[in-house]
């Protein structure tokens, strides 16, 4: 346990001392879980890895499956602009500490004059398998702002799903939306989604 807790603790940047804060102890305390010298009660364990962003089994060093979302991707959505669709595609990079994950756009996509703006939002990851958060734009003029549900293909290669959101122009609208590594996987999700939802359900 105590190797776990000085590793993730490296990862995020936290001293001993902040992490020691975060949780509710004392420094010299931290210092001994890292050292293996005691080893936190179940309430100081639970906040400990709530404060690393972990779980309590990982904590524990109990093997876990979870895909790993980190790194740079590329999103694709379905909106629309004076009444005509359009599929966007923009840079994002995704940061994930255990089940939450941090988005942020590092590129518009579509120029300002067009729609295109930053956002950034975050998710929480359901049993490996669904993505559910929220959006909001970054640019102080845009007012977009919205949520996400993603389902994540099984070995974390890519994700498909629908945004619900307050447009630039305050109506409620909604579209198709699709993660993948590059800019042509991301855009082919799209036209993958469209073409599902034309040809209907399966009978």
């Amino acid at each position: 346990m105590g190797e776990t807790i000085k590793q993730k603790r490296e990862e995020q940047g936290l001293s001993q001392a902040a992490l020691a804060k975060l949780v509710g102890v004392e420094a010299r305390q931290m210092r001994r879980y890292e050292n293996g010298e005691s080893h936190p009660t179940l309430p100081v364990a639970v906040k400990v890895a709530t404060a690393l962003g972990i779980s309590v089994d990982e904590l524990a060093g109990l093997s876990t499956h979870r895909v790993d979302l980190s790194g740079h991707w590329w999103a694709s959505w379905q909106t629309s602009k004076d009444h005509e669709e359009v599929v966007t595609a923009q840079e994002v990079d995704i940061r994930q500490q255990g089940e939450q994950l941090r988005v942020e756009t590092t590129t518009r996509g579509i120029a300002v004059e067009d729609g295109g703006y930053h956002w950034k939002g975050e998710l929480r990851l359901w049993d490996n398998e669904v993505l559910i958060g929220w959006y909001a734009a970054e640019d102080g003029a845009v007012r977009s702002k919205g949520s996400f549900y993603f389902t994540v293909h099984p070995h974390g290669i890519h994700m498909i799903g629908r945004w619900v959101g307050m447009s630039y122009d305050g109506a409620i609208r909604t579209g198709w939306g699709a993660i993948g590594r590059t800019e042509e996987e991301a855009h082919s999700l799209i036209v993958q989604l469209k073409q599902e939802e034309q040809s209907g359900p399966d009978l």
